[in-house]
């Protein structure tokens, strides 16, 4: 991960978002953007996914979400994550990307493993790559996804015996990789 700013067009879509606030706003980024921005994947994304603070309001979805002045200028948007499936711990090991960069702007991303766990219930072409860019780059311990997975997540999943067999498809995916 990169303590300098993010690149274009991201840079400047983020700068212009953080000029419009007036206090601290963090965001807890997953998804595409986290795989693409911050872990550098070969592939493009238009969105930035974030968590949906329960009990924060801030205009920044409005300012920035699908549909705004900021999304037509720039082609980028903020999506607001308001459910995923996330591991229980996850924000214990966020961790703050860009610092410095923007005055009250803070983007806080994921941990690597808790990324490819919240793609476990899609499990689309699209996040397999991803999970598969991200075991490659970081490299993954497996035995870290395996345990964060039954430990912090399969509880709270809708059908945990689908997942289950998903993540048992991703763990070879890796390893044959």
């Amino acid at each position: 991960m990169t303590e300098n700013g993010p690149p274009e067009p991201w840079y400047s879509f983020l700068k212009e978002i953080d000029s419009s606030l007036t206090e601290e706003t963090p965001l807890h980024c997953l998804g595409g953007f986290v795989v693409t921005v911050v872990y550098e994947a070969d592939r493009s994304t238009t969105d930035l996914d974030a968590l949906s603070l329960v009990g924060r309001y801030s205009p920044i979805w409005e300012l920035a979400g699908r549909g705004s002045e900021l999304h037509k200028r720039h082609r980028l948007y903020l999506d607001r994550v308001g459910i995923a499936p996330l591991p229980e711990d996850y924000e214990d090991r966020l961790t703050e990307v860009f610092v410095g960069t923007f005055k009250y702007l803070r983007l806080f991303a994921l941990d690597p493993y808790d990324v490819a766990l919240a793609k476990i219930e899609r499990n689309s072409a699209r996040d397999r790559e991803d999970v598969l860019h991200l075991a490659r780059v970081v490299p993954f311990d497996l035995e870290i996804l395996k345990q964060r997975y039954h430990d912090e997540l399969r509880v709270y999943l809708g059908n945990p015996e689908r997942e289950d067999l998903t993540l048992k498809l991703w763990l070879e995916m890796i390893e044959e990789s």
